[in-house]
């Protein structure tokens, strides 16, 4: 690697004044900007013409100040000839401590979309008020101060819930960010130690998914509706597992007609992933008639629409359980495994990335269990 020169040097400027810069030869990589840079201003002058002692005073001042930022500027780009290696990494070190982890935190949210970043956000808002709002340089981050963060998030409450405690699995959640970011530092050589290996995670606990019976989901269906896409796309939910999101984005262009049947191809909103998913001829007649390819399937439909309508609806067929249209989702996956469709099958119709996540609903279909303990007779 080539010694860089750096030269002080003037350039006019209106109202009789002088502008000092550095000029770098050859440029030097700028790991703030991540450019090459060949100047950099000083915000000092000179006046070129000083008519009197205080004016000659402030000159002599700023150009001094200036001598001795190019000096220190001249022993930085050039660190690798000046240090021994084991110097250069101290000094490393030491420049990447007071750097801020807070900022490196937000940097890896901003890399987010959709849901996943509004999880971020949240987790770097709890974060800070961790903090105090104020800011954290990364060799302050120690297993004690990320320990104190884990308990904070199971004692504290909600943003947006006021008076609300946080839940365990949102703690988790959140939690799960900050070790995320703490394992990328570690790996960018941010972080001296591998914090986030010396903090234990937060255990998940199980939560209720609330879900429709076969006769609850008939009781549904045979129940009118005020507004009838918020029934249909409900209904087509039921049949299908899909989420809301990936339905409400569905196009014609999506659906895909075959000898074998029906079938959608779209990538999941949450995991990113394409999938092709073979629907009923009874899911296929809950769209509207068919249009062109671009157009979207359930048109006119509304998340406001839905969330108002669907309580009335579900109380309007009897149902006192507690439905939300996530639900339809949680049924899909409860009635196909009390159907007999086994779990390696449904994790692929919901496009689980794990069958643990399918297996929860295994849990939730009291038929079997009942038919389990029937199965044993001794007379």
């Amino acid at each position: 690697m080539k010694r860089i020169r750096v030269t002080l040097r003037k350039k006019t400027i209106a109202s009789g004044r002088l502008s000092l810069y550095l000029d770098f030869y050859p440029p030097f990589f700028n790991s703030e900007s991540g450019e090459y840079s060949r100047r950099e201003f000083l915000k000092l002058y000179l006046i070129a013409k000083p008519a009197s002692p205080i004016e000659k005073i402030l000159n002599a001042e700023n150009l001094h100040r200036a001598e001795l930022i190019c000096s220190r500027r001249q022993n930085e780009v050039n660190k690798e000839f000046i240090y021994t290696p084991f110097e250069l990494e101290e000094l490393r070190k030491k420049e990447t401590g007071r750097k801020s982890f807070l900022e490196f935190f937000k940097k890896e949210a901003s890399l987010r979309t959709g849901k996943n970043l509004a999880l971020w956000e949240s987790a770097i808002k709890h974060f800070e008020k961790f903090l105090n709002d104020r800011d954290l340089l990364f060799e302050e981050v120690d297993a004690y101060l990320i320990e104190d963060f884990r308990s904070y998030l199971l004692k504290t409450e909600s943003i947006r819930n006021i008076g609300k405690k946080l839940s365990q699995n949102t703690a988790l959640s959140y939690f799960n960010k900050a070790k995320a970011t703490l394992r990328k530092a570690y790996k960018l050589k941010m972080l001296q130690s591998d914090v986030n290996a010396q903090v234990d995670g937060i255990k998940e606990v199980e939560s209720e998914r609330n879900h429709l019976t076969l006769e609850e989901s008939i009781a549904l269906y045979n129940t009118p509706c005020i507004k009838e896409i918020v029934k249909r796309v409900s209904l087509f939910s039921l049949l299908t597992g899909m989420r809301y999101s990936d339905i409400a984005k569905l196009k014609w262009a999506d659906l895909h007609n075959t000898a074998q049947g029906h079938f959608i191809r779209f990538r999941q909103q949450k995991t990113q992933k394409n999938e092709l998913m073979p629907i009923s001829e009874h899911a296929y007649k809950l769209m509207a008639e068919h249009a062109t390819e671009g157009e979207i399937i359930f048109k006119g439909l509304k998340k406001w629409d839905v969330d108002r309508v669907l309580p009335i609806w579900v109380s309007e067929a009897g149902i006192t359980k507690h439905i939300t249209f996530h639900c339809f989702r949680h049924t899909y996956a409860t009635l196909q495994i009390s159907a007999g469709t086994d779990l390696f099958t449904v994790s692929k119709m919901l496009g689980h990335k794990s069958i643990k996540t399918t297996q929860i609903y295994a849990k939730l279909v009291d038929e079997k269990k009942i038919q389990a303990a029937g199965k044993i007779m001794l007379e």
